[in-house]
């Protein structure tokens, strides 16, 4: 295989499964039930689509703003991958005990969400899907993409997430149906594994950037 084609292929994968895992539609399932457990299928899927092109507009949003939010705060990359790192290990740590982090989900959003008529976005699409951990894996790929297509395969990914995102929710009863429970607590432990290697890589990269290790 070519070097070349090798790397792109690399990287749309590292990007897909980052952005798609911290994302973590199938683990929104469950609050997106008891959200809209009085509403329509009809309007499930209205909701479901506002919650995905939500998580759509605020990651691209963040990726095409990230470098005037470095330089506002005066923040380099290396010391955003290192803090961006520690966010998705602790998230990665929860997804290991198949439960939803606090930095996408919290009890009181949750119980606000189910009071409400309207939950597509906000909470489902912001903070349950474009929370912060999705927010600084976009903003690290894209700041680290030296090449135009790399920021294409970046917004790529958001796109086929956000899309994959309105699938799984559309179809949330057939989904958990066919999955189960445990299926989907077994998906989530899987994702936290390769969350958790993500983010150690993400640190190690910030700790290389700098010179802090060979």
């Amino acid at each position: 295989m070519d070097a070349e084609l090798k790397h792109i292929l690399q990287f749309s994968f590292v990007c897909l499964s980052s952005i798609f895992i911290i994302v973590d539609p199938l683990a929104t399932i469950p609050a997106f039930l008891v959200m809209t457990a009085d509403d329509s299928e009809k309007k499930r899927r209205r909701m479901a689509r506002q919650a995905a092109w939500t998580c759509f507009l605020v990651l691209g949003l963040f990726s095409l703003a990230g470098t005037l939010v470095f330089r506002l705060f005066g923040i380099t990359l290396p010391a955003f991958k290192i803090a961006g790192g520690l966010i998705l290990f602790l998230v990665a740590v929860d997804m290991l005990q198949a439960r939803r982090s606090g930095t996408q989900e919290v009890t009181e959003e949750r119980l606000e969400g189910a009071a409400k008529d309207e939950v597509g976005v906000t909470p489902l699409g912001i903070p349950m899907l474009g929370g912060p951990g999705a927010i600084t894996t976009v903003m690290v790929l894209i700041e680290q993409s030296s090449h135009w297509w790399q920021a294409a395969v970046v917004y790529g990914a958001i796109a086929v997430t956000a899309f994959a995102s309105f699938l799984i929710l559309a179809g949330a009863n057939r989904v958990r149906h066919f999955l189960g429970e445990t299926g989907i607590r077994i998906l989530m432990r899987l994702m936290g594994l390769v969350l958790t290697a993500i983010a150690v890589q993400f640190m190690l990269d910030g700790l290389m950037d700098l010179k802090l290790i060979p």
